[in-house]
């Protein structure tokens, strides 16, 4: 199976380094505007792959992507220290209509993995722009992640076993969803309970700045973030291709809600096969309105 990486800029290039290495395609191919930027990432890519999967990695133009069954769309103007996503809303969404026209002409019949920021705006965007694609956006797939580590790190468990979604925007009216949240198959308070855990609001609060900053914490300090994202997007596209049938926190065009935003959704070879509508509690069921308010008004004026 073929994957194609649109952007060699940290984000897509990491999240192909992540393909590489977990084996998820048998063929990858890399292109951006910067032709000599994206050659040397995918020279230097597979160069890894004789000590991983064997994956054949090459670059090209937008022709390349011809027979590629998922494309990640990870060109843009990247977030700044002190800018939040929505800020990038204008200039990623004028890239996007000259791209993404171009990109479902070379790859037909491919489902479009939106990774670019404010990604929620840009899947909604990309969705009427490629109407005869699947497309989904990476959402709050890596808030979630962010948001199990932190907990798993005070109950003192590997992370995998803790489960629990980030719903909404992928951005800072995001849900932190806790009546979702189990460890161990156990609710998140019983759990530390029965472990003689303390379990505080204020351990609550931390762990809910911890989830909502990382992004902000870790661009101040290194001025991107890549390899959770590229790991992320590398999960979701396994799960389209082994047509899976995943539960991730995805981004969809959401009928009931307007826009695109987050929710838990089953991710086959078809793109989003379902979605699944947690049981939140009111004050959760609210901020989610909430939320998706604010998406609709950043994607205010993006009609294509």
């Amino acid at each position: 199976m073929k994957v194609g990486v649109v952007g060699a800029g940290l984000v897509g290039a990491t999240a192909a380094y992540a393909l590489t290495l977990r084996g998820s395609c048998s063929d990858l191919v890399l292109t951006d505007k910067d032709e000599p930027r994206a050659q040397a990432e995918a020279q230097d890519i597979a160069h890894a792959a004789p000590v991983s999967h064997g994956t054949r990695v090459t670059s090209g133009p937008l022709e390349a992507l011809s027979g590629s069954a998922v494309v990640i769309v990870a060109a843009g103007a990247n977030q700044q220290p002190g800018e939040s996503r929505l800020d990038l809303t204008g200039r990623n969404a004028a890239i996007f209509r000259d791209l993404i026209p171009g990109v479902a002409a070379q790859a037909p019949g491919a489902v479009l993995l939106i990774a670019t920021n404010p990604v929620d705006a840009l899947t909604d965007l990309a969705t009427r722009l490629a109407p005869e694609h699947a497309v989904l956006g990476s959402g709050t797939v890596l808030d979630s992640a962010r948001f199990r580590h932190l907990i798993a790190r005070r109950a003192g468990v590997d992370p995998t076993h803790v489960h629990g979604y980030v719903l909404g925007e992928h951005g800072d009216s995001e849900v932190l969803a806790w009546s979702t949240v189990t460890v161990a198959g156990l609710p998140v308070e019983d759990f530390m309970a029965a472990r003689g855990l303390p379990w505080t609001p204020e351990i609550r609060a931390e762990i809910e700045t911890g989830t909502r900053d990382a992004a902000a914490h870790i661009i101040g300090g290194k001025r991107a973030t890549y390899y959770g994202i590229g790991a992320s997007l590398a999960r979701i596209a396994e799960r389209i291709l082994g047509d899976r049938r995943a539960v991730l926190t995805v981004s969809a065009p959401t009928p009931e809600f307007g826009v695109s935003l987050s929710l838990p959704r089953i991710v086959g070879s078809g793109g989003i096969e379902g979605t699944v509508m947690p049981r939140l509690t009111p004050e959760e069921q609210q901020a989610l309105e909430a939320s998706a308010g604010v998406l609709r008004q950043a994607s205010e004026g993006l009609e294509n």
